[in-house]
């Protein structure tokens, strides 16, 4: 897995109460963890710092989908299902803008 990588994974809600299984991009990894942030189809509601994802061959998404960059959890590597694809160029060079508008 790499920066930018888009898998499937058991990602928890918030209020940590459970988890639900979704799409998320790799920001970075480690022999046991992976921080990802997560990706929604609720497109309804949009924040500055959010990216918007058209469905395609390469991301592997179904659906027009929202990065919600604000909501980033650190993982451990088994709960990833698997690889759905990745972000292009392009994209990616919009994550790290964002993260960096964040931090």
């Amino acid at each position: 897995m790499a920066k930018g990588d888009i898998v499937l994974l058991s990602f928890p809600f918030t209020d940590l109460s459970g988890s639900k299984l979704r799409p998320a991009i790799i920001l970075t990894e480690t022999a046991l963890d992976i921080t990802a942030c997560f990706i929604t189809s609720q497109t309804g509601w949009q924040e500055a710092t959010d990216i918007l994802l058209s469905p395609n061959t390469t991301n592997g998404l179904k659906k027009v989908s929202l990065v919600r960059t604000n909501k980033i959890a650190t993982l451990d590597r088994s709960l990833v299902r698997g690889l759905l694809g990745k972000l292009s160029y392009i994209e990616l060079a919009e994550l790290n803008l964002k993260l960096k508008a964040l931090f």
